[in-house]
């Protein structure tokens, strides 16, 4: 929303409100740190890599360069995820073939690009213990968001930033996008800015009726080219495509979109390109001139260690 990056007469009306939610998310904080209300721990240590922005700010990479960090050091990692714009509520494994209108988008992402076990639920405890049950090999689990799911207990936290929204005008919902204080910031174990200490790199684009068809950005040269992008932040994702070199449309929808086929059927385009999320939701009707960019998260290697260190002095479960 356009008024949570300055402060606007809306975000200024909306300020009581915001204070209210202050307020409730503060006692709600307050009964977990001091034992009123309890976190469960699940029988493993539990990173969680969160945000307090509303909206995408480039987590899900961010937890796959962490299970392959963790797997590269001798970790067997599971991931949790709520399954946001899924129907799925209660705990499920998802599956490389799943239908991303029951389990999401992201987690369906996460399950084919991982290599780990990934389940999802509204409860992340539950969805975090029938990982387990189902993969006791698992010996760390990641929580794809959660930061204010305090019932649940864990040893790391990493918040994510999006480098060029930062914390918008720095207000709570609904005057401003922050779901807790920027103070909160202070207490967790990481802070990543996307676009800064974390960087999203990728060139190669893959067709979406044959993913072993590939081409890069000068194979678009000279056509009309239309830009699809249904995430958090729409305009990274453009300003990535400028990077390499391509001119085209831009089509923005909402986060976690349920594409339908006339969504992207561009008339007289000769090719459509999108995310790596929006195409697992696109690939059942997609022709050949679609396409998807993957991308990889380039971090500080210091990161993944800090990770090691604190699960690795993890109380047993």
């Amino acid at each position: 929303m356009r008024h949570w990056q300055r402060v606007t007469p809306l975000s200024a009306a909306l300020y009581p409100v915001s204070l209210v939610f202050g307020a409730v998310a503060a006692l709600r904080r307050a009964l977990y740190a001091n034992g009123i209300l309890r976190s469960q721990r699940v029988g493993a240590p539990v990173v969680v890599v969160g945000n307090i922005y509303v909206g995408g700010t480039g987590k899900t990479p961010l937890v796959l360069w962490l299970a392959r960090f963790l797997a590269a050091h001798g970790r067997r990692p599971g991931i949790v995820s709520r399954g946001y714009g899924g129907s799925a509520g209660h705990p499920s494994e998802v599956r490389s073939d799943a239908d991303p209108a029951r389990v999401g988008d992201e987690p369906l992402l996460l399950a084919r690009r991982s290599g780990c076990p990934v389940w999802t639920g509204r409860d992340r405890v539950a969805a975090a213990r029938a990982l387990l049950a189902a993969h006791p090999a698992c010996d760390v689990v990641i929580s794809d968001d959660g930061l204010q799911h305090y019932r649940l207990a864990r040893e790391v936290e990493i918040a994510v930033i999006d480098g060029a929204r930062r914390l918008g005008n720095g207000l709570l919902l609904p005057a401003g996008p922050l779901r807790e204080p920027a103070s909160r910031l202070e207490t967790v174990d990481a802070v990543v800015v996307n676009g800064e200490s974390m960087k999203l790199v990728g060139s190669r684009f893959h067709n979406l009726r044959d993913p072993q068809r590939t081409a890069s950005a000068e194979d678009f040269r000279g056509k009309r080219v239309v830009a699809v992008a249904g995430i958090g932040h729409p305009p990274r994702f453009f300003a990535h495509l400028k990077r390499l070199g391509i001119e085209f449309e831009p089509r923005a929808f909402p986060d976690h979109h349920a594409y339908k086929p006339l969504d992207i059927a561009f008339e007289g385009a000769d090719a459509v390109v999108m995310t790596e999320k929006d195409a697992v939701k696109c690939a059942a009707f997609a022709s050949d001139k679609h396409w998807m960019l993957p991308v990889e998260a380039e971090l500080d290697a210091r990161l993944g260690e800090l990770v090691l260190s604190k699960i690795r002095s993890a109380p047993k479960p």
